[in-house]
């Protein structure tokens, strides 16, 4: 009886030497593991930060990255310690994400192009564009989708993949843009005199740049109309009102100086035959 008490005792004495000697050391790597964890976590986001081509978006994103990389890493490390086989468990794993990636690759090619996105920065919040078949200003670019409202402030979510697989006009890129516009007028009015006419207007707008000067002349000779091309730049901002300016401010100088708009016309030629 009192060898098997002994027995018993040593038993325990044992597991609880190697066993307790286990969850000592699984404790202290788990601490250690999650106290690196947060600080990469804070130091990636640190580091993203400083950046001004990296976007809060996208360092918050590579930072929980990094994090949850190390916790991963940190759990495989205390099951090493109870003599669980890790490399079985990476190869499910891996088999897990490979068979949630091809379930979610539209998805995952959203972030794909969510993070490219927030890298390259072809556009910002607040600029004015046309990309996927859609124009408008963008309010929100997420990892996922970007939001913009057209015009009339209808609210539009796109995917990302989709404006990244497409080409993206940017409207509010640069400062200054160019206002190009044709006014016909008719084959018997004076040529020079228009584009006189045409300057003097655009002179006497100050949204209209000096430098490069504003540029007129004749570019085709229509079927019905002689066509002056008008190209003036501008602020990026001022680009509408001016352009609807000199449209309305042109058509009151032509009236007054009896320049015509001509219409679409056709001559009609009748030939009776009579016997």
């Amino acid at each position: 009886m009192e060898d098997s008490i002994t027995e018993y005792k040593d038993m325990i004495i044992e597991l609880g030497t190697n066993y307790g000697l286990n969850i000592l050391f699984a404790i202290i790597i788990l601490i250690i593991g999650l106290t690196i964890a947060g600080s990469a976590q804070r130091m990636v986001l640190g580091l993203c930060s400083k950046s001004k081509k990296i976007d809060h978006t996208l360092g918050a994103f590579f930072s929980s990255l990094a994090r949850y990389v190390i916790i991963i890493f940190t759990i495989l490390a205390v099951l090493d310690r109870f003599g669980v086989e890790t490399a079985s468990l990476i190869a499910i794993l891996g088999a897990a994400s490979l068979a949630i990636g091809l379930a979610l690759q539209g998805t995952l090619s959203n972030v794909a192009a969510g993070v490219m996105l927030l890298i390259f920065r072809p556009f910002k919040v607040g600029d004015f564009i046309d990309a996927a078949g859609h124009a408008g200003t963008i309010k929100h670019l997420g990892l996922f989708v970007t939001e913009m409202a057209t015009g009339d402030n209808v609210k539009i979510i796109i995917p990302n993949s989709q404006i990244w697989g497409s080409s993206i006009k940017n409207f509010s890129a640069n400062s200054t843009r160019r206002v190009d516009m044709v006014i016909g007028i008719g084959y018997d009015d004076d040529i020079d005199k228009a584009i006189t006419e045409i300057g003097s207007v655009i002179d006497g707008d100050d949204r209209a740049h000096k430098t490069p000067e504003p540029a007129m002349f004749v570019g085709e000779l229509g079927a019905s109309s002689v066509d002056i091309v008008v190209r003036v730049w501008t602020d990026a901002g001022n680009y509408w009102p001016l352009k609807a300016a000199l449209t309305k401010n042109i058509k009151h100088r032509f009236d007054e100086k009896g320049i015509s708009f001509p219409y679409p016309q056709q001559d009609v030629h009748i030939v009776s035959n009579v016997n």
